[in-house]
């Protein structure tokens, strides 16, 4: 390079590394928008044209700035300088984030004003850029196409009929077993038991039933004793007694009565482990606990909630209507979105047709214009043909001297390095040689026998000095007593965990007793609650429409019929 090339590259190196973080913002920008499939290798290219345009537009003058735009590739330089000398570009992002790096009145006097100056007459470059673009994309050469030729191939000899083959004899498969398609047993017997279990709950209804106001009498003696534990009496234990234990029957029942509505007990056996029942005598403990509770709130004059939790219900149960309603108020109206959507759909179905019509016209024209066109290009490419072949006769025979000029460099390189090989090999058996002997000695050396025996007293100690030193043999006889305690110490903790197993399959026995009895107690209560669920349900009213509900499918039958009068008439 002469000296004014070799400073103007060295300027614009200095100019990229110095103002590299406001180059970055605008390659990143680009490759992020429009330079999505371009390739990363060319990013400094990006950078460099970057500078060329920000910082020395003005030192080199668009012409020479055209110059050096228009060596390089038209597609990449197009496409970058239309992202760049963006106006929008320009006065909004690029001018905020190189306000981050320098102060934003410098940035716009220095860089952005001269940038928007110089927008107009850089907008006729990227015309200029676009017209080669077009016509390279016009002037593609068309290559002849190559007509194959059939090959003279001998014609093959007909071949024999093949002998046919045997059909194989396929062994009957067994028949299906007759159990496939009948249900298991298993089923009918939980049909069985289900059928059972219905027809014990049916009798302990009616039973219950008939005895349902059995514990409501209240005794004279009950009752005179309550009286005096309000008034604050002293009781015998005469009087006592008795009355605590009809107060512990009352909270059987009532335990049982409250709690038997959340279950449905099934006849079918379970078998529970350890967990399980502790669990559910620990659940079935709590809930008698809270109802003694309750109870003794009641006696100290509290007020029962059973209306307030009946009235709860009721409200609950409005809100659950409402919430329903207006579930089917939005369903209706998503419903008649979508017929409201389809007749759109249909009109512009319509408006498309029409657009169709019209774009086919432009599009026969356009091709007139291009098959036109297509012929004169066709005329010009056969006269620049012509003209590219005499130019391949002259280049022929330049091509035979420069072939013949490097086989003879060929030949002397490979008589160079025949040499070197030679010497190399000589040097490789040299150094073998030598490893092998190396070898053979350390092979006799190792040939050589050497005694070496130690004899040892299993009751001498080992001399290193220590208080806890000891023989082999006294190791021995400590490791045998240690063992026998150990073993008499595992006989004695086995005996502790039978005794402790024992004693805990005791009281899982008991507590299964105590499950049981509340179980069969629950599924009498739930039996009863079943049935008064069914009276209930069958003696209530049907619910009433929303008006909403009512005019919402109006306006969806309405819509329906539309919809299909429309796409008749498509």
């Amino acid at each position: 390079l002469n000296v004014t090339e070799e400073k103007f590259i060295l300027e614009t190196l200095a100019g990229c590394i110095e103002y590299k973080s406001l180059l970055d913002v605008v390659v990143n920008a680009f490759f992020v928008q429009d330079g999505r499939y371009c390739l990363i290798s060319e990013r400094n290219l990006y950078v460099v044209i970057c500078y060329l345009a920000t910082f020395q537009l003005e030192e080199l003058g668009l012409q020479h700035f055209s110059r050096i735009v228009k060596s390089l590739d038209t597609a990449k330089m197009h496409k970058f300088l239309r992202f760049f000398f963006n106006a929008l570009y320009l006065n909004t992002w690029i001018k905020d984030e190189w306000s981050q790096f320098y102060d934003s009145l410098y940035v716009k006097e220095n860089w952005i004003d001269p940038l928007l100056r110089w927008q107009p007459k850089v907008q006729q470059l990227i015309e200029q850029l676009a017209d080669r673009l077009s016509n390279r994309t016009a002037n593609v050469k068309t290559s002849t196409v190559t007509q194959p030729k059939e090959f003279n191939l001998t014609v093959p000899r007909p071949r024999a009929v093949p002998v046919p083959l045997p059909k194989p004899v396929i062994e009957k498969r067994p028949p299906v077993l007759p159990s496939t398609h009948k249900p298991p047993k298993e089923k009918k017997q939980l049909e069985e038991i289900k059928r059972k279990n219905r027809q014990r709950a049916e009798d302990l209804l009616l039973k219950a039933n008939t005895n349902q106001f059995r514990c409501a009498a209240v005794k004279p003696e009950k009752g005179e004793v309550c009286y005096k534990i309000l008034q604050g009496v002293f009781l015998t234990d005469r009087e006592i007694v008795p009355f605590l234990m009809r107060y512990l029957e009352v909270v059987w029942e009532l335990v049982l009565r409250q709690y038997s509505e959340d279950l449905q007990i099934d006849n079918i056996p379970i078998k529970l482990n350890a967990a399980a029942i502790l669990r559910e005598s620990a659940l079935y403990q709590r809930k008698m606990e809270q109802e003694l509770k309750r109870i003794e709130n009641l006696l100290r004059g509290a007020r029962d909630p059973t209306e307030f939790l009946e009235w709860q219900k009721q409200m609950r149960g409005k809100d659950l209507e409402e919430q329903l309603a207006e579930i089917e108020c939005r369903r209706l109206q998503g419903k008649l979105s979508h017929e409201e959507a389809v007749l759109a759909h249909q009109n512009v179905i319509q408006v498309n047709k029409k657009k169709a019509v019209l774009m086919r016209e432009e599009k026969a024209e356009l091709m007139h214009q291009y098959a036109e066109r297509r012929l004169q290009e066709q005329k010009e490419m056969r006269e620049l043909v012509e003209q590219v072949v005499e130019g391949h006769k002259n280049a022929k025979q330049a091509k035979l001297k420069l072939q013949k000029y490097k086989q003879q460099i060929v030949q002397e390189v490979c008589e160079e390095n025949q040499e070197l090989l030679r010497q190399a090999l000589e040097e490789e058996e040299e150094k073998l040689r030598k490893k092998c002997e190396l070898i053979q000695q350390i092979r006799v050396m190792e040939s050589l026998p050497s005694l070496k025996h130690k004899f040892i007293d299993l009751t001498e100690t080992g001399g290193h000095g220590l208080i806890c030193e000891m023989s082999i043999v006294e190791l021995r006889e400590r490791l045998a007593l240690l063992r026998e305690a150990q073993k008499a110490a595992e006989e004695e903790k086995r005996d502790q965990i039978i005794h402790e197993k024992q004693a805990k399959e005791q009281l899982l026995l008991d507590k299964l007793d105590q499950i049981s009895v509340f179980r069969a107690e629950l599924g009498r209560a739930a039996a009863l609650k079943q049935e008064e669920n069914k009276r209930r349900s069958q003696s209530g009213e049907s619910q009433m429409k929303d008006e909403r509900i009512l005019n919402l499918q109006k306006k969806i039958v309405e819509k329906a019929m539309e919809r299909k009068k429309q796409a008749g008439l498509l």
